[in-house]
């Protein structure tokens, strides 16, 4: 599902990752933890094609068998909104929308009409314990809610593969655990697979693998 070879990051002279190997395989559940500057966030971005390796000499990233470093920026931008779905610490809803509106986002991006997308949306929502909230905008909503509308955006157009950075890092213990459980459900349900950046040990532990970075690079496979 998702193989990189030797990927090299830097930030001026900052050396942050250092030749990261990895084979993620599908269906699999796979947090990554480290220390602050590790390089974790900048490894999922990396794989999530929101960023680019320093250099793509001697380097190899394939994701479900597409070569992404040989992607233009046009095709590269259609294949991550038709097949990768990301969730973030701060939810980044779009606030002057409602729950519906921020779910649907992705599938008009990929050209979708509303007469397929809204009852596709409607039903992740009600998956997700939403059906009585799709109509309120994110200030009206809780920290665990805002984070499901999130999940369900993530969703609309089945990627294959979810990219997750410290999903839960702003909910409470309770949303918190809510949320893991759900990642499982959804995998279990629909056969995605999940990378995870986290500094929860509780979910890193829940993985089927869970990857230590250390330095720029992981320190286990």
């Amino acid at each position: 599902m998702i193989l990189a070879k030797n990927i090299h990051k830097y930030y001026d002279q900052l050396h942050v990752l250092k030749g990261v190997d990895l084979h993620i395989k599908k269906g699999e559940i796979v947090s990554i933890v480290g220390a602050s500057g590790a390089g974790k966030t900048t490894l999922l971005q990396i794989l999530g094609t929101l960023d680019h390796p320093t250099t793509t000499e001697g380097i190899e990233l394939k994701i479900n068998s597409k070569d992404i470093l040989n992607m233009n920026d046009k095709a590269l931008s259609k294949f991550r909104n038709l097949n990768l779905g990301f969730i973030f610490q701060f939810h980044q809803l779009l606030p002057e929308f409602t729950a519906l509106e921020n779910v649907c986002i992705p599938a008009y991006i990929a050209g979708k009409s509303s007469s397929e997308t809204e009852p596709e949306a409607k039903k992740l929502l009600n998956y997700l314990g939403l059906s009585e909230r799709i109509n309120h905008k994110p200030n009206e909503l809780s920290g665990g809610e805002q984070q499901r509308v999130a999940v369900a955006r993530a969703l609309i157009n089945k990627p294959a593969i979810i990219f997750a950075d410290e999903p839960s890092g702003n909910l409470d213990t309770a949303s918190a655990e809510n949320l893991h459980q759900l990642f499982f459900k959804l995998r279990d349900e629909f056969g995605q697979t999940f990378v995870i950046v986290t500094h929860n040990e509780d979910l890193a532990n829940m993985a089927d693998r869970k990857l230590v970075m250390v330095d720029g690079l992981i320190s286990n496979k």
